[in-house]
């Protein structure tokens, strides 16, 4: 049997990617895909994106990828904080790097044991749409569609993406949709603090491991997904990254598993038909 390790959204948390890479490596994978946002956040942008050039057979362009290594943004027209965030980015990356990720592919595809197995950062039609673990059916089934940025113009049947931070794997219309969940950023979509269960449930490297007939068109063979979720040495990240422009913000992310701005997470699920007073 083939395996196939699947990452996500490093977001330059350096000892997160170690450890990834350490379990995926002691589990005797060679194949990783990465499905993009290897940047922001973290202070260790250069270090990540050569960690995942030099490990990943296939790398996906993330929405934080694709914005911050373009060239041509007009910085009069982004909130101030964007631009801080933009200028310190592209200081901590290199030439090599900025062109690495602005010429990232926006989706690949492969066959394992006759599915279709499709992988983007976000949606088929854009690396920002988010579409969470708690949504609506008709808005899950567009992550199976294909698009302009796909390969192929089938109807996939197992999509995996990134994006939302949030590991989850779910069934519809005898078709799979998996989520990574994030290596270094990773966080529960709904938080209520009289029900949440132990923090240490979340701050956690996330990923995914595919075990099937890799290139094979018989449906009839075997596969399976593992969801991983593996601790690493929060602390030891975040000890040199006193440069970092948003320290609190990301040490509040990745020690809380919380999402720095969640009252625009519940007011994109309100809008969704999800009452955030009632979660």
């Amino acid at each position: 049997m083939d395996k196939i390790a699947v990452i996500s959204d490093i977001h330059g948390n350096l000892e997160a990617l170690k450890t990834v890479l350490n379990d995926i490596r002691r589990r005797n994978i060679d194949k990783i895909i990465c499905l993009g946002d290897i940047i922001a956040k973290g202070t260790h942008q250069e270090e990540c994106v050569k960690l995942i050039k030099d490990n990943c057979y296939i790398t996906i362009k993330g929405n934080n990828d694709e914005f911050y290594s373009r060239d041509n943004i007009d910085l009069e027209k982004v909130r101030e904080i964007e631009k801080k965030r933009y200028n310190w980015i592209r200081k901590k990356l290199s030439k090599e790097s900025l062109s690495f990720l602005q010429n990232l592919p926006y989706s690949h595809e492969l066959y394992m044991s006759g599915r279709l197995i499709r992988f983007f950062h976000a949606h088929p039609e854009t690396t920002y749409k988010f579409i969470g673990n708690f949504d609506k059916i008709e808005r899950t089934f567009e992550l199976f569609l294909p698009s302009n940025n796909t390969i192929s113009d089938s109807i996939a049947d197992i999509v995996v993406y990134g994006h939302i931070h949030t590991q989850f794997m779910q069934k519809l219309y005898n078709r799979t949709v998996i989520n990574t969940g994030s290596v270094g950023n990773s966080y529960d979509t709904f938080r209520n603090n009289s029900k949440d269960a132990n923090v240490l449930n979340t701050t956690l490297v996330n990923y995914l491991i595919i075990t099937g007939v890799l290139d094979s068109n018989d449906i009839n063979n075997e596969i399976s997904f593992e969801l991983v979720s593996i601790p690493y040495d929060i602390d030891k990240e975040l000890e040199d990254n006193n440069d970092n422009i948003e320290l609190e913000e990301y040490k509040k992310e990745i020690k809380n598993g919380m999402y720095r701005n969640m009252d625009w997470v519940y007011k994109s699920f309100d809008l969704r038909g999800i009452d955030k007073n009632k979660i």
